[in-house]
């Protein structure tokens, strides 16, 4: 009994590892196909800029690419990447949603960080803190805060 006991022990403490696993990290997408090359160009210093961790610079190249190519939803999901990586989740969000509209049933678009219920694209990239003056204190009898 103790033998069987101790085999299932050490199998879960092996199993348990692979569940663990890391989420993948989320990088720019590349621009399809049927886009102007020189923004295709452009997108990919972005990308570059992007993994370089300069991430002023690839938003300004992402946003040049939206100029050309308003509908690219690569440079929509990009973008939103770069806003997220700068503390902009709001913003990072609306061009995570228009991707996911300019682009049904990619999955690397719809698996981002405003479509799913938690997460960061990048987990090496910190979340900016709450207001301090937030809180999520109930108020009390009556509908005002307590004192």
């Amino acid at each position: 009994m103790k033998i069987t006991s101790l085999i299932l022990v050490l199998l879960l403490a092996a199993w348990l590892p692979g569940c663990a696993s890391k989420p993948k990290p989320r990088v720019p997408l590349a621009l399809k196909p049927n886009v102007a090359p020189e923004l295709v160009q452009i997108n990919s210093q972005g990308i570059e800029e992007y993994q370089g961790r300069q991430f002023d610079q690839a938003k300004a190249h992402f946003q040049q690419v939206l100029t050309g190519a308003p509908t690219a939803a690569e440079a929509h999901y990009n973008l939103g990447l770069t806003l997220f990586a700068l503390g902009d989740s709001d913003q990072a969000r609306d061009h995570f949603i228009e991707a996911a509209n300019l682009a049904p049933g990619d999955k690397v678009i719809w698996d981002s960080p405003a479509l799913r219920a938690y997460g960061s694209p990048d987990a090496n990239i910190q979340k900016q803190p709450k207001d301090p003056n937030y809180s999520n204190q109930r108020p009390g009898f009556g509908g005002s805060p307590r004192r």
